[in-house]
């Protein structure tokens, strides 16, 4: 690529701070190193037109867990663990809507609800049985009772009639966040270069030489903050797992208000503008979802079709508007893959399908690695 001396002198030459990455992490991270950089020359570079994986592809769960999930993390991690885990969730949250502001982000509290199938008597009995056990856990990190049970109003079919309540949960319009974000940074002179793919990078003693396709230059320090597709830039327990989604078309008079979980979080579905929105089924084909690619898996499309004509909405005729997939990082442990990886190279990524709750708290600690 041949840039123009003006293209150089703007964008290319004399970066101080170069991220990877435009999504909650990338974004949260610039808007931190201008909070202590005033003068430095801070600037993004995204490989996709909008933020690549999902920053814009998520169903906007303002969330930190329901009872079948944080049980199932327990199988994985200590309490200890698990707790941090949800600390740094709901640190996350209120870190995002300070910065951003409630309606900015059009975040609502609506609660958030769990249900279970008639024929998953054995799973709900499990987590009825450990919500004590649940709150308690969660006693000096959540005022107030976390999770208790409520009768089903929402005319769901073939379900328990008690749901697991969380009236802390909310969700967000993850459009209105991200554009929000964008516009915070070009107000804070941070630029923000789409449609540059980083293909590798070589630390020196003075800088970081980052090689583009069809261009290089350098930086000071990098930030990768590419969460699912890191793994092509650092030698990391991260990998990418595909999300399905879909939404329907406007329904009238539609009772759903909150966002739900079913299954231990492997499917999750919300309200949005007289909308379902219904994702995941990823549990149903774990290998084909292993994958950074954005094609959509008809077993697990045509499967989210029949929960929500049967299950979600089964007295309305239902039709789908819109289907896409979403790229999420995940590892063997939900923690969040924070640290330096040179004196030059840090990255902040592995968000764990978590990354509205706590993208913006990485991006801010991914920042504050530079100082140490």
């Amino acid at each position: 690529m041949q840039w123009s001396y003006w293209e150089m002198k703007a964008w290319i030459q004399g970066i101080d701070f170069a991220v990877i990455g435009s999504g909650i992490v990338g974004l949260s991270c610039a808007l931190k190193l201008r909070e202590h950089y005033p003068k430095a020359k801070i600037v993004i570079f995204e490989k996709g037109v909008l933020p690549q994986g999902a920053s814009t592809k998520n169903a906007g769960f303002a969330c930190f867990g329901s009872v079948s999930e944080i049980l199932d993390d327990l199988d994985n991690h200590s309490e200890e663990e698990v707790v941090n885990l949800i600390q740094n969730r709901i640190i996350g949250l209120q870190q995002l809507r300070s910065l951003l502001g409630d309606t900015a982000i059009d975040y609502q509290q609506n609660g958030g609800f769990e249900i279970f199938l008639e024929k998953e008597s054995a799973s709900f009995d499990f987590c009825v049985g450990n919500m004590d056990y649940i709150n308690s856990l969660l006693s000096n990190t959540v005022a107030g009772k976390t999770f208790y049970l409520q009768t089903d109003t929402f005319g769901f079919s073939g379900i328990k009639n008690k749901l697991i309540c969380n009236s802390h949960e909310g969700q967000i319009d993850t459009g209105k966040m991200m554009q929000a974000l964008l516009h915070l940074v070009h107000q804070k002179n941070i630029l923000v270069l789409n449609s540059t793919s980083l293909r590798s990078f070589e630390e020196t003693n003075s800088k970081v030489i980052l090689d583009f396709e069809g261009f290089q230059t350098s930086c000071s320090k990098l930030f990768i903050a590419t969460n699912a597709f890191a793994k092509a830039l650092v030698n990391e327990d991260v990998h990418p797992k595909r999300a399905q989604v879909l939404i329907s078309k406007p329904l009238a008079a539609l009772k759903i208000k909150g966002t739900f979980h079913m299954d231990k979080g492997y499917y999750y579905f919300r309200n949005i503008d007289d909308r379902i929105l219904l994702g995941g089924g990823r549990n149903l084909d774990f290998t084909s979802e292993e994958t950074d690619q954005f094609n959509l898996n008809n077993k697990i499309q045509e499967k989210l079709e029949k929960l929500l004509r049967v299950v979600i909405s089964p007295n309305q005729q239902v039709e789908i508007e819109h289907r896409w997939t979403g790229i999420l990082g995940m590892g063997s442990k939900k923690t969040t893959l924070l640290k330096p990886i040179s004196d030059r190279v840090l990255c902040g990524v592995r968000l764990g399908g978590m990354g509205v709750s706590i993208g913006c708290r990485v991006g801010c600690q991914l920042a504050e690695l530079a100082e140490d």
